[in-house]
């Protein structure tokens, strides 16, 4: 909302400017009693836009230390700082870390399919605004999973540009959508299985000018964090082109991977 000083000024009038302040008040408050800030989760109106009602807040699970070293893996108890999980011990990942706002969950996965599936793209900053309690100092630039250009064309944008676009916005980092591409389309990945999403994968990513990730420290943005098997090949593709290291960023992770992930929206 612009001040009254300012509106006095476009309208080089103080007096006119202070009248036009008072009437946009007047109508953002019948606009928010007309169209009240909503939860994102239930619908429920909410005192600001971006906040869950107390019910949908007490379901989600906020990821934060204790965490693996490795992948940030939440731990029932504090190991040390330095302390990994069994994977991470047996398979050290590329990435230096997974930072996930949120466990997956009923809550987590209805605001997933809200952005990816229903055009709730303000959804986006919401998962955005989250994100940013878990992001690590020090990345040079946030870099979206991309989406192939006939699914991209199809759906209409890309969830992932999405929230890299509002984590730019709100924390002042760059972010760059063409830095990475799905140059092959892949099948959904929803219900393979992770041998099957790594194989669904493998290859489809690339770099095309890797002067734009040569030496920095890439924050790579995505919605759900399932199998890891998206995350590893883009991590692998920017890794080859020079990135000095890769950090997942993303809203929500499955911990319990020993389940079925047929419920988890993936592209």
């Amino acid at each position: 909302m612009a001040s009254i000083d300012a509106l006095g000024a476009i309208t080089g009038n103080g007096r006119v400017g202070r009248i036009a302040a008072i009437g946009a008040r007047a109508v953002g408050s019948v606009v928010a009693l007309a169209l009240p800030p909503r939860c994102p989760g239930c619908g429920v109106p909410v005192q600001h836009d971006h906040r869950f009602c107390a019910a949908c807040w007490g379901r989600l699970r906020l990821l934060a230390p204790p965490w693996c070293a490795g992948c940030n893996l939440p731990f029932d108890y504090d190991r040390g700082a330095q302390a990994r999980c069994a994977m991470c011990l047996a398979d050290p990942p590329r990435h230096a870390g997974i930072r996930a706002a949120v466990a997956y969950g009923p809550i987590a996965r209805q605001l997933a399919l809200k952005l990816k599936y229903g055009r709730r793209i303000g959804i986006a900053t919401t998962m955005a605004e989250r994100i940013v309690p878990v992001m690590p100092a020090g990345l040079d630039l946030l870099v979206p999973v991309p989406l192939h250009r006939w699914r991209l064309w199809s759906r209409g944008y890309n969830q992932a540009g999405l929230i890299a676009a509002a984590l730019h916005r709100l924390t002042g980092v760059p972010h760059d959508p063409l830095a990475l591409v799905r140059h092959r389309a892949t099948h959904v990945l929803r219900g393979l299985g992770t041998a099957g999403r790594r194989r669904a994968v493998a290859g489809a990513f690339a770099v095309p000018e890797p002067a734009r990730v040569q030496g920095r420290a890439i924050g790579l943005v995505d919605d759900v964090h399932a199998s890891g098997a998206t995350a590893a090949a883009c991590t692998r593709a920017l890794r080859a082109a020079g990135a000095a290291s890769v950090t997942i960023l993303c809203w929500a992770r499955v911990i319990d991977d020993g389940g079925d992930d047929a419920d988890v929206p993936a592209d």
